[in-house]
């Protein structure tokens, strides 16, 4: 049962990882386009440059569960990086439990108040009509990064445990960066 949780969550992350990847693509686009209209034709959107801000957040907000997946948050690797498969278990296990878990409630709890009442008012842009009109959407996403990053680590806390057990925990998704297999 572990295995499928830790499975389920790991191609949750995986796949909006993946997804969201793209964004930052579309983020370098549109900063393009803005650099050229701006500076070439004398022209500017708001809701243009706004959308810049949108997706940087989006990407990184919401691909901080697969960054886990893979390992890719910062961490003290002195002593890590020599430890063996139990050892690593077990500073996982705890590491989740003392520091992951709380920080993300942590971070729900401040942001609930902040994300409710932008909903509250429907907040769109401070640049009125010019903007995009969707800030309570963007704030959400501090919800959805804390949500997904709880998950990831109930999932790494999982197969801590599972190897603990001195079962085989399932593998970790393959990294790719071409987005293949989406």
């Amino acid at each position: 049962m572990l295995s499928n949780f830790v499975r389920t969550v790991d191609t949750l992350n995986e796949r909006l990882g993946r997804l969201v990847s793209w964004l930052a693509l579309f983020m370098v686009l549109t900063q393009f386009v803005v650099v050229l209209t701006r500076y070439v034709f004398g022209l500017g959107w708001i809701w243009m440059q706004e959308s810049i801000i949108y997706m940087h957040a989006i990407v990184f907000l919401a691909a901080a569960g697969y960054t886990l997946v893979h390992n890719g948050h910062v961490r003290v690797d002195i002593f890590y990086g020599t430890m063996g498969v139990r050892s690593k278990a077990i500073v996982d296990f705890i590491g989740g439990c003392v520091f992951l878990l709380p920080m993300c409630a942590m971070i729900a709890w401040a942001s609930f108040g902040f994300v409710t009442r932008a909903w509250g008012i429907f907040e769109g842009s401070p640049e009125g009509d010019n903007g995009i009109p969707g800030v309570y959407i963007l704030k959400s996403m501090i919800l959805v990064f804390c949500a997904l990053v709880a998950l990831q680590g109930l999932a790494m806390m999982a197969r801590s445990a599972i190897t603990l057990s001195g079962a085989e925990p399932p593998p970790r998704p393959e990294a790719d960066l071409l987005g293949e297999g989406l």
